[in-house]
């Protein structure tokens, strides 16, 4: 009897369209130009390229921009144009590009330690992750010049994304958190930092002020600052403690004794979910089709979560 002839299952593989090679270091983000036949990436080696396909068929670097250092993360809205690039310094760089994508000017920076980045094209703003474990709501397109602090997490803050039909931010840290934060409330910002020589509630002087020590004859006190109001207090002027979630503090802050008095339980009542990932993330991907989160660690764990029961 003759062997049954079995045919051959059919391979099927991706295409390598095109390699773009050049950059000295690591390329840390690329993006592929929407309706262009372009990429832009950023690299350790400091540099900002703009990749375009030449009549060759080739990928050539329509821009090359070199940066004070070297580069970390970017966001760039396709519709405006406008490219957002984090740096190693703590360094936010935004520029425009070109409508034929052969220049970049620069629009303006930013200070931060910053390690992720995403945009809301709706609202128009700029959220940052950093370093020193806050995440940053930067007003670009209202022209508003604000900046909404987040504070959620116990490490720095390595990954961000945002739900833009439900106006939910997911940010991601090293500590293994997933917070979600709900962007759908009339956030306020924090208050800068008052100088001052002495407590600006009871007038004891703090410690470098030595004549107002040596006229009064007590000994001076270390500084504190409120972080609802701002104004610079001694430890016994603040000795409460409050969260206030609609500056951004989900966890308990220094406050003045006034201002904890004047908060109230419902500006105590939280604007984000806490949730345990139990490994530290690096990178996360949101499906907002399905509601899933995709997350990766340090731990070479790859998790998938159904995000449907908070993210709604």
């Amino acid at each position: 009897m003759a062997a049954e002839i079995q045919p051959k299952p059919l391979t099927r593989k991706p295409i390598l369209l095109q390699r773009m090679e050049g950059s000295q270091e690591v390329v840390n983000m690329a993006v592929i130009v929407p309706k262009e036949e372009g990429v832009i990436s950023v690299s350790e080696d400091r540099t900002v390229r703009v990749w375009l396909k030449r009549d060759s068929g080739q990928y050539w670097p329509s821009i090359y921009h070199a940066m004070p250092s070297p580069c970390s993360c970017m966001s760039f809205n396709p519709e405006t144009r406008r490219l957002s690039i984090g740096l190693d310094n703590g360094t936010i760089s935004e520029f425009i590009l070109s409508e034929d994508y052969n220049k970049m000017t620069p629009v303006k920076n930013y200070q931060g330690g910053v390690t992720a980045l995403c945009w809301d094209p709706v609202q128009r703003v700029l959220f940052s992750g950093s370093s020193d474990h806050s995440v940053i709501m930067w007003d670009i397109g209202g022209r508003k010049g604000t900046a909404i602090e987040l504070q959620g997490h116990n490490d720095k803050v390595q990954a961000l994304s945002y739900a833009q039909h439900t106006r939910q931010l997911i940010s991601c840290g090293g500590d293994g958190g997933i917070v979600v934060w709900n962007m759908d409330v009339e956030r306020q910002e924090t208050p800068e930092w008052l100088d001052s020589d002495s407590c600006q509630k009871c007038d004891q002087p703090f410690f470098w002020n030595f004549k107002q020590m040596w006229d009064s004859k007590k000994i001076g006190l270390r500084q504190h600052h409120c972080r609802k109001c701002g104004k610079a207090v001694c430890g016994k002027c603040s000795s409460k403690r409050s969260s206030i979630p609609l500056m951004g503090f989900e966890f308990e802050v220094r406050v003045c004794d006034s201002c904890h008095e004047a908060i109230t339980d419902e500006e105590r009542a939280p604007t984000a979910t806490f949730h345990d990932s139990k490994h530290n993330i690096v990178h996360v991907h949101f499906d907002a089709t399905r509601g899933w989160l995709l997350t990766s660690g340090t731990d070479k764990v790859i998790k998938l979560w159904d995000m449907t029961p908070v993210v709604s």
